[in-house]
């Protein structure tokens, strides 16, 4: 791949056959680029594979490049058609005591703590749960393009306050992109994966983006079924995006 800002063409590797943590029985390859080489400008480079389908993690873009599945479909919302429903009303109302607080993509052992539990809550099975302190700091911090952390506080009757939620989040030149959100699964009456993603919805639209990128769409996974419910969704079919019902 070229563009005027490359300072060379940018290299892409497979990475090899792996199990698939979404469809049992498939296994799963990549094609992923690092941010990091060939380029001048890692943010204009990742924005434009981003809209191509690519997410980051860490110093990489990646994408699935699986030789016989395309059930991976790369989905945003786009924020001025979003409709907010009575459903979505109830989680905002239900969670406007929280105080939001956009910070810099740091690792706090707060931070760490939050995410120990709602992995080890959500996703006990899963490779994330053996992370130590300093993995997670390479997830949060290894980044080569604008990346926040916007935390979600609670205030308590001490006047002190918790951290309930907390999302690392890329900063596009359309929209925002969530790499990864995690809360505290005990106050399930907050719905707060769903709050995340709706106050996104709400601080593109103040900064004036466009899009809230969601990362994949997988049908028939109980892990993406949430993505469904955010309407209208915008899903990218060869080079184009189009509106895509996930029914």
């Amino acid at each position: 791949m070229s563009h005027p800002f490359l300072s060379q063409e940018l290299a892409f590797y497979l990475t090899p056959p792996a199990p698939c943590p979404y469809m049992p029985g498939r296994e799963e390859r990549k094609a992923f680029t690092p941010l990091n080489l060939g380029t001048n400008n890692p943010e204009a480079v990742h924005h434009l594979l981003a809209r191509n389908g690519f997410r980051r993690s860490q110093m990489v873009s990646y994408r699935p490049a699986c030789p016989n599945c395309s059930a991976c479909v790369s989905v945003r919302i786009p924020v001025k058609d979003f409709v907010y429903n009575k459903r979505w009303r109830r989680v905002l109302a239900r969670n406007r005591d929280l105080q939001r607080d956009p910070a810099r993509a740091r690792a706090t052992q707060e931070r760490f703590a939050l995410f120990k539990t709602y992995v080890g809550q959500r996703h006990a099975d899963g490779g994330m749960a053996a992370m130590s302190f300093s993995d997670f700091r390479a997830m949060i911090e290894a980044t080569p393009i604008l990346t926040v952390m916007i935390d979600y506080y609670q205030p308590r009757d001490d006047g002190d306050e918790r951290l309930i939620a907390s999302a690392l989040t890329d900063v596009l030149g359309d929209g925002l992109s969530l790499v990864y959100s995690f809360f505290d699964p005990h106050a399930q009456d907050r719905s707060l994966g769903s709050y995340v993603i709706l106050d996104h919805i709400a601080i593109a639209a103040q900064a004036g983006l466009d899009y809230v990128y969601l990362g994949y769409w997988v049908a028939g996974s109980e892990k993406m079924a949430y993505k469904r419910d955010f309407t209208p969704l915008e899903a990218l079919v060869g080079a184009d995006w189009v509106r895509y019902d996930p029914e």
